[in-house]
């Protein structure tokens, strides 16, 4: 399908919100700003939350942000319509005493993050990003420039490298960032210089690779577009977008619920799995005078479209995915199905899901696996389970999932977003 002007433009804003968000930490950071500048309030958790019709908040967790925008017919029993994505990608994490090396270069020590597309990263320059959290207490956000390179073995050292390449994970996986001894060198003070932070401050530290090259549209007629991170930013900057669009005058309490570590299990404090979104709805019932039974009403009226990215068929592998049910880049979003429940859609939610694209005027594709190429899974089982709250699960289909550098449809990006504000507004 060709790409219209706004497709593009809004992929070229995708490209730019990746490049703020090399971590987690960057990406809630981001999401926060542009909702402040839509005219959000940051609340902090520690202090106390003025809810009523009208208002429109958000509060960060580390890594991860609730937003919300109360309607102003709000009362104790009006449910909640949450779009759910994850703002961490497969990567890298520095280790402690990352500064590493021999034979006279400068390395990283660093350990694997999620189930990155391994070989994918080589040969690519590398930034470093998260946080840091100084002697005080205090969390600061530190992103490198391209710093970083996994190079590979050349093809004249190893002749089968074009049969079969296998990485060792520790031994063929910790990045060059110089040359020297690392007795005289200190890589955390190159991160913290970037945040004009003192290296002998840092107390803890929580910081990934990310690819240092800008996404871009490319192909017929700018069909594609390529980027790092886009599991799952492109669900995030597709909720981001049209919840800086949305009025306070939708049927349901609008949420926007991005988590982290979803690519490592979302069982901490600040993933899907964790009491972040929990907490967050009861103190908005709390704060509009909720009972126990009108909170429980709420929820029963309440709907989770949880956006993650899913499969697109591959041309060269076709054997991979299942011979009926084939998605394709740049023919709509995608329903997410799985029969033992990987995914949570059942049949209410692809009907619910299927009006909403409609409302959209957007197609959308249906995705299941192959039956001997068992999935993955999302937030969407996990929110279904905790809450109660039926859910959906969609998203984007893609090519090279989990490599450092993704494929994606360039009008899959933006019609995702007219489909997400049509769940708002619906």
């Amino acid at each position: 399908m060709t790409s219209s002007h706004t497709d593009v433009r809004h992929a070229e804003d995708l490209a730019d919100f990746v490049a703020a968000s090399p971590s987690s930490y960057h990406a809630a950071t981001e999401v926060a700003r542009r909702l402040v500048e839509a005219g959000f309030s940051a609340l902090h958790e520690a202090d106390a939350w003025d809810v009523r019709p009208g208002s429109r908040n958000l509060v960060v967790r580390d890594g991860a942000v609730i937003a919300w925008s109360v309607p102003r017919h709000a009362d104790a029993r009006t449910g909640f319509h949450v779009f759910g994505a994850h703002s961490d990608s497969p990567a890298f994490k520095l280790k402690p005493q990352p500064t590493t090396g021999r034979y006279g270069w400068l390395q990283a020590g660093v350990e694997i993050y999620g189930g990155p597309l391994l070989t994918s990263w080589l040969d690519r320059e590398l930034r470093l990003a998260g946080r840091l959290v100084l002697d005080d207490g205090t969390h600061v956000l530190a992103a490198t420039g391209p710093l970083l390179r996994l190079p590979q073995l050349a093809i004249h050292l190893d002749r089968e490298a074009n049969e079969h390449l296998a990485l060792h994970t520790q031994s063929h996986t910790q990045p060059v960032w110089g040359v020297g001894e690392p007795d005289s060198a200190d890589l955390l003070a190159e991160v913290a210089a970037t945040a004009g932070v003192d290296a002998s401050r840092i107390r803890g530290y929580d910081i990934v690779t990310a690819d240092a090259a800008r996404g871009a549209v490319f192909g017929k007629d700018g069909a594609f577009f390529a980027s790092g991170r886009l599991d799952d930013l492109a669900s995030v900057h597709a909720g981001l977008v049209a919840f800086e669009e949305l009025d306070d005058d939708h049927p349901h309490i609008a949420v926007l619920a991005v988590f982290d570590h979803e690519e490592v299990g979302s069982a901490t404090r600040s993933g899907a799995a964790g009491p972040f979104l929990a907490e967050v709805l009861e103190r908005i019932q709390l704060g509009l005078g909720a009972d126990r039974e009108e909170q429980l009403r709420a929820l029963a009226d309440s709907w989770c479209v949880s956006s993650d990215v899913g499969h697109s068929v591959h041309p060269n592998y076709p054997e991979k995915h299942d011979p009926v049910v084939q998605p394709v880049l740049g023919s709509g979003p995608i329903l997410k199905i799985n029969a033992n429940q990987r995914y949570a859609t059942d049949g209410a939610g692809a009907a619910a899901w299927h009006g909403w694209c409609a409302a959209a005027g957007v197609e959308s594709q249906e995705f299941v696996s192959n039956n001997a190429v068992p999935c993955g899974s999302t937030i969407g089982p996990i929110t279904a389970t905790r809450l109660g709250i039926r859910t959906v699960d969609v998203g984007i289909p893609l090519l090279s999932m989990h490599s450092a550098r993704e494929l994606a449809g360039t009008f899959d990006l933006a019609a995702l977003s007219r489909a997400a504000g049509a769940f708002w507004r619906g």
